[in-house]
């Protein structure tokens, strides 16, 4: 338990010197605090560079399986968000499916539709802006990780029936706790900031498969159509321009908090949870 508590500890005094002068400073969003620095600019080229990958990746025929892993990975995010938003708004949850092709379900009961269904989307994008933040530090990358692990602890209760959804989980969480023991989890947030970066887009990679491929699950955005109105591609476009709007959050925020250079994240990360 001592070390967890250094760690602990190591970690809020970190946070305090960083997010202090955010937080107080009248010129947080000034040029200085957002000027883009060496590792930043690095990481800023990475995320431009997944963006272009996975566009392409996604809708090549036969080269999109090469996705399918991380794919799991969003779509789980996805319907997790529909299961604690259902949840949150008194309904529940009966149990949760993951299918490459026909883009996974959610089967629930109750709930605020006008809330749940966007919150697919919405809620993947959130959690992508959020890893994309984390991306941007190794420690943060971290902490990310842990509280991945237990997002999908949670959706592997609601989808125990399911193979697909088991191994899946499983697969993500051994992914991020194999990554910690590679040179202090430097390459854990690339990982972080991969997964981060494909959650924060979803909506645009899935838009284009209704609109393209056809999945055979009905897309949240028509089902939203049938019921308060609108077309399904429309209510698609608006939740993919939310998510770009949320992403970019993500980003000026992670260029904002970490503009510690790479050889003072991997010396941070040495005391925040070793692993060797």
């Amino acid at each position: 338990m001592a070390p967890l508590r250094h760690d602990l500890a190591y970690l809020t005094r970190r946070a305090m010197v960083t997010a202090g002068p955010v937080l107080i400073r009248d010129h947080l969003l000034s040029g200085r605090n957002l000027s883009v620095r060496g590792a930043q600019g690095v990481t800023l080229g990475v995320i431009a560079a997944y963006v272009v990958i996975i566009a392409l990746l996604w809708n090549i025929p036969y080269v999109r399986y090469v996705l399918w892993p991380f794919k799991m990975l969003v779509i789980a995010f996805h319907e997790f968000s529909h299961a604690i938003t259902a949840c949150c708004t008194g309904g529940r949850v009966e149990s949760i499916s993951l299918d490459p092709h026909e883009g996974g379900v959610t089967h629930m009961r109750g709930g605020i539709s006008a809330i749940t269904l966007p919150a697919g989307y919405l809620g993947s994008s959130i959690i992508g802006a959020l890893l994309t933040f984390c991306g941007f530090d190794i420690v943060a990358s971290k902490v990310a990780s842990i509280v991945l692990g237990v997002c999908f602890l949670l959706t592997l209760w609601w989808g125990k029936k399911d193979w697909l959804t088991v191994l899946t989980v499983l697969l993500a969480v051994g992914l991020l706790v194999g990554f910690w023991f590679i040179a202090h989890a430097e390459p854990l947030r690339w990982l972080v900031l991969f997964i981060g970066v494909m959650s924060s887009l979803y909506s645009v990679w899935d838009i284009c498969d209704d609109l393209i491929f056809r999945k055979v699950n009905s897309s949240d955005a028509s089902q939203f159509a049938k019921r308060y109105g609108g077309s399904a591609q429309c209510w698609g476009i608006v939740w993919s321009l939310i998510s770009i709007c949320i992403m970019a959050v993500g980003i000026i925020a992670g260029i904002a908090a970490f503009p510690e250079t790479f050889a003072q994240q991997e010396q941070d990360s040495e005391h925040f949870a070793p692993t060797r």
